[in-house]
This record gives C-alpha cells, sequence and structure tokens, in this order.
C-alpha cells in the first residue's frame, strides 16, 4: 500500500469508482487509483460541457472539424473515443480515411476530405486527416518529392477557405516519446484484444522515429499560423492527455456557455 492517507482520500477510494479503481491496478496502488478518480470526476464534468457545445452547434448550425495528428499508439483514437462518447451521434461524425482508390489518386489531393467536411449543426473528427500527406506518405514513400511540395504550397490556404467559409476548425497533434511508443506496441501486441491495431506502418515507427520528426519539424514551421494555429498534446499519461484535449476544444469554440442543456 501507499502512504498514508488523508480522510478525503479515504472517501474518493471508498465510492463505487474508487473501488473499481483500486480493483483495476495490478500491483494495487492507492496512488494511480486517487489519480484516476479524479480524472473520471474531471471527465464527467467536461463532457457535459461537451454537449453543451453541441447543444449550441446544433441551435446555431453551426459546423466545426477536429483534426487529430500525431504519431503511432499516441491515443488519439482513446481521446475521440472521449470527446464523443458522451454526445449525440447523429450530429457528428468520426472520420478514418483508407488509402485512396486508384480513382482518388487522381483527383486533387484535398477533394476526398471537401467531401468529408460538416453540415449545419455537425462536428466532425478526423482521426488523421489531410495532414497526412504532411508526416506519414513521405516518411514512408507513399507521394513523391513534388506532391509533398504542392501539398504544403496549398494546405495554409485550404484551410484558409475552410474557416472564411464559417467551419470552426480546431488542430491538434498528440505528442509521445519513443519510450512511450515502445512501451504501448509492446502492450498492443501482447493484448489479443489491441492486437488489431498493429498495422505495417506501426512496425516501422521505431525505426523511422528521426524522419517522422524532421517532416513534423516541417510541418509545423510552414503551417502552424495565426488563423490555423496548431495545439501540441503531450500524451505520455493518457488520461491527463484527454484532459487536456478536451479543454482544449472547449476554449477553442466561442460557444454559448450559459446554455441550458
Amino acid at each position: 500500500m501507499d502512504k498514508k492517507l488523508t480522510q478525503k482520500q479515504l472517501n474518493k477510494l471508498t465510492t463505487k469508482k474508487g473501488f473499481l479503481a483500486l480493483l483495476s491496478k495490478d500491483p494495487l496502488s492507492t496512488e494511480k487509483s486517487l489519480r484516476y478518480v479524479d480524472y473520471q470526476k474531471k471527465l464527467k464534468k467536461l463532457q457535459v460541457e461537451l454537449i453543451r457545445l453541441q447543444t449550441w452547434a446544433i441551435n446555431n448550425n453551426e459546423r466545426i472539424i477536429i483534426v487529430f495528428q500525431g504519431r503511432d499508439a499516441a491515443g488519439k483514437g482513446g481521446a475521440i473515443r472521449r470527446l464523443t462518447e458522451r454526445i449525440n451521434p447523429r450530429h457528428m461524425r468520426i472520420v478514418a480515411l483508407p488509402k485512396p482508390t486508384e480513382d482518388e489518386k487522381t483527383q486533387w489531393y484535398f477533394q476526398r476530405y471537401v467531401e468529408q467536411l460538416p453540415k449545419a449543426g455537425e462536428i466532425v473528427f478526423f482521426d488523421r486527416s489531410w495532414y497526412n500527406r504532411a508526416v506519414v506518405e513521405p516518411v514512408n514513400g507513399f507521394c513523391t518529392a513534388e506532391e509533398y511540395e504542392i501539398f504544403m504550397n496549398q494546405v495554409n490556404d485550404f484551410e484558409k477557405m475552410i474557416l472564411e467559409s464559417g467551419i470552426h476548425l480546431v488542430k491538434i497533434y498528440m505528442s509521445i516519446s519513443k519510450k512511450e511508443q515502445a512501451k504501448r506496441f509492446a502492450d498492443i501486441k501482447s493484448n489479443p484484444l489491441k492486437q488489431w491495431k498493429m498495422t505495417k506502418l506501426d512496425e516501422k515507427a521505431q525505426l523511422l522515429w528521426d524522419q517522422y520528426t524532421v517532416y513534423k519539424k516541417a510541418m509545423f514551421q510552414r503551417t502552424n499560423t495565426a488563423i490555423s494555429p496548431w495545439k501540441v498534446i503531450r500524451a505520455n499519461r493518457k488520461t491527463e492527455a484527454r484532459i487536456n484535449v478536451i479543454n482544449h476544444v472547449l476554449n477553442s469554440i466561442p460557444y454559448d456557455k450559459d446554455l441550458e442543456i
């Protein structure tokens, strides 16, 4: 057991959530369990605000895009699940596009993303986005140097058009250390319920770490603009990262915080 607990900490651990947190930690850790109870409390409060944000968007025909980028196993999917699990599924979409078809390869690069933009009252979450061409594609040889440069020359204007059309755009980059990525890959490989997450790209991610870093820095340098900035979320600790992601989304959209729901 950990150090002596205060009465307030004991009260937290003797709740239903506290007991579940204790039982889920192996080895038993009151410190981690207390952090998890606090996280659940913060998460519930923030998810109420997300419902308020969505209600405001529906009532006012607002359109919202939230882009998630980051290294493999950085926690993008987990953060998106916490953002979406309590809001109305009829007014939101999660977009995780597969590799382009042969027809799509002949189209303007941004075209298939334009087709996924939100309608009135809708929030669209991109689990990776057009920014694949800024990092993943050049690192893995999926685009030419010319295609990469064309993208980098067009992306800021593309986002300017999105914003000028009245769509709210939030760009989030989930950042983890090389050591943490290796740890998460090992967990995925050893867990039968998670093994499906491991892709061929994931297998090469550690070997290509430095190349990813070079293109990531170039992406920030050229696309972190005043009207469309990036928010980097430190994601080595998943629960803390999820809270920070939701807080950033809520702080980025000028919704009515006094709206009754």
